[in-house]
């Protein structure tokens, strides 16, 4: 089991990003997939959830709800994170993440497959 996060880049406070996590030997679809970020200096924290498909539930932490979106696209086995109204306290160093064969939410926050990360960085 792989998972590839890409989308990272630098955009101005304000801007948008589009994070993309896609799976290797494993169809996303059937499980949760979370996406957590680390800033430098502090630890790892969870940013957000997308359970299976059938599960159909999203979560988002306090820092990021309204903000941010998580979605799925089963054809692409991919997920995404939406991210809007960008802050300087959203660069980051993103992940996403999977404790598979769970599929629920909340599930992530205990994961174990892990894909390599890519770096939100937010100007002010």
């Amino acid at each position: 089991v792989q998972l590839q996060a890409s989308g990272g880049g630098l955009v101005q406070s304000g801007g948008s990003l589009r994070l993309s996590c896609v799976g290797s030997r494993i169809t996303l679809a059937y499980y949760g997939v979370g996406w957590f970020r680390q800033a430098p200096g502090k630890e790892r924290e969870w940013v957000s959830c997308i359970g299976s498909a059938t599960e159909n539930t999203t979560d988002y932490a306090d820092s990021v709800r309204g903000r941010f979106a998580v979605s799925r696209d089963a054809t692409k086995n991919t997920v995404y994170l939406q991210m809007n109204s960008l802050k300087p306290e959203d660069t980051a160093i993103y992940f996403c993440a999977g404790n598979f064969p769970e599929r629920t939410c909340e599930s992530v926050r205990e994961s174990d497959y892990w894909g390599p990360g890519t770096l939100v960085t937010v100007s002010s």
